[in-house]
């Protein structure tokens, strides 16, 4: 497996220099940002990701204010004391994406972000705390508990709040197939401790954020 710099060197040869490769990376945000991120903030965000999954990503920005309309503000309050036929008054309502198993997935997250809240503090606090050497673990818990969080969705709804971490994109995944971390994109415990694994042992070397060793891994293959 290659050091961090060395692949930084790839990227940096494939992008027009260091500067340009770490030009547009975000700065995750510290534990108590987090840990302030309301709980209907991250059901928006999770709700989004699950929108626009198999669609044009404009069609969802285009609808967005009216899916928070549609969805009382993303309120967790609200949306979990709403009747059970609320979900039928949702898959009829034409200001949304109207596909069943999304507003399931969507009213099922409220439901999974409320008993977090309510355990831990607020759901925010929960993903703030989550110990940085385990995000595999973090994302694996968002797919077991969640509904419709696995693949990229939950990785790229926490980046776009702003926890430091990686995403298992095609070229990330090219990558660490490329540094022998693994032969294929991870799907059980084992290949995601591996994926952790190789992670930890870049960010010891280079002190960066996770999000920029994810973002450096793509940019040496994309």
């Amino acid at each position: 497996m290659r050091t961090f710099d060395e692949i930084l060197a790839m990227a940096a040869a494939r992008k027009g220099g260091v500067e340009a490769v770490l030009a547009d990376i975000p700065t995750p945000k510290s534990p108590d940002a987090l840990a302030a991120i309301p709980d209907d903030r991250w059901l928006a965000q999770f709700a989004r990701g699950i929108m626009q999954a198999g669609i044009s990503w404009k069609v969802v920005e285009t609808k967005w204010p009216d899916i928070e309309a549609a969805f009382l503000g993303f309120d967790i309050g609200a949306i979990t004391f709403q009747p059970d036929d609320w979900f039928y008054d949702l898959c009829e309502d034409k200001r949304i994406v109207r596909s069943p198993p999304k507003v399931r997935a969507i009213l099922d997250n409220a439901a999974f972000i409320r008993r977090v809240s309510d355990a831990g503090g607020g759901f925010g606090r929960t993903i703030a705390d989550w110990p940085e050497d385990d995000f595999a673990g973090l994302l694996l818990w968002l797919q077991k508990e969640g509904s419709r969080l696995g693949g990229a969705t939950g990785a790229y709804a926490l980046r776009q709040l702003g926890k430091d971490g990686f995403i298992a994109s095609r070229d990330v995944v090219a990558r660490l197939i490329a540094e022998g971390v693994i032969d294929r994109a991870p799907s059980a415990r084992k290949g995601w401790d591996a994926v952790q694994g190789a992670f930890n042992a870049w960010r010891a070397q280079s002190g960066q954020s996770l999000t920029t060793i994810s973002r450096v891994l793509a940019k040496s293959i994309g």
